[in-house]
């Protein structure tokens, strides 16, 4: 009797024991696969996010010096009529994160800065130059600086990052999503994320 009863408490015990390490077994099996399914979506979201807008300028340059001691005043200036196609972007194949199994946590460290690129196209009206002044390469320089001055208080002014700022936050909406769908937490920079709403309020540092 005692040694069936022994038989017994064995067979339990390896029966438990099959069953616990069976059962961690699939946890850690689920586990790698939502860490490999977060990952996968991270893959699938590092793209460039672009917002495209379009500006014009008209621009007037003008440049004077004086020559022969300061005996004669030469100028120089002309119209110049800019259209510019401008793209704000975010690469975020830039995106820096790490994941942490043990707490399912999915932290984002760090999102790229905004690219800007500007593409502008000059037309030059109302030449006027002195052959003693005459326009040089300098000149075209100083304009095309000045001009991306000027472009760049447009796009500050304008809607255009802000647009471009919302299109990201969408994207990283989907993290969310994802995280939260599979019983994981997001986070930025230690900050926890608890709602889409939460990222559109999240002072993020480019």
């Amino acid at each position: 009797m005692r040694k069936i009863l022994i038989g017994i408490i064995l067979t339990l015990v390896v029966l438990f024991t099959f069953k616990y390490c069976g059962d961690r077994n699939k946890e850690q099996t689920i586990l790698k696969e939502n860490s490999a399914l977060i990952q996968e979506q991270l893959k699938n979201v590092s793209k460039l996010v672009v917002t495209e807008g379009h500006f014009s300028e008209v621009f007037t340059y003008e440049n004077s010096k004086r020559i022969f001691g300061d005996l004669l005043e030469v100028e120089k200036k002309a119209i110049v009529v800019v259209n510019a196609d401008v793209t704000v972007a975010y690469n975020l194949s830039k995106i820096e994160y790490s994941i942490d199994e043990t707490t399912k946590t999915l932290q984002i460290l760090s999102i790229p800065k905004e690219e800007i690129k500007i593409s502008p196209d000059f037309e030059y009206y109302d030449i006027q130059a002195d052959y003693l002044n005459p326009f040089e390469a300098k000149d075209y320089n100083e304009i095309k600086k000045t001009v991306r001055q000027q472009l760049m208080k447009k796009i500050e002014a304008s809607d255009l990052k802000s647009n471009a700022q919302n299109r990201l936050l969408s994207e990283l909406s989907k993290f969310y999503i994802l995280t939260n769908s599979l019983g994981w937490k997001l986070q930025y920079n230690k900050t926890p994320i608890e709602s889409v709403d939460a990222l559109r309020v999240m002072d993020f540092k480019f």
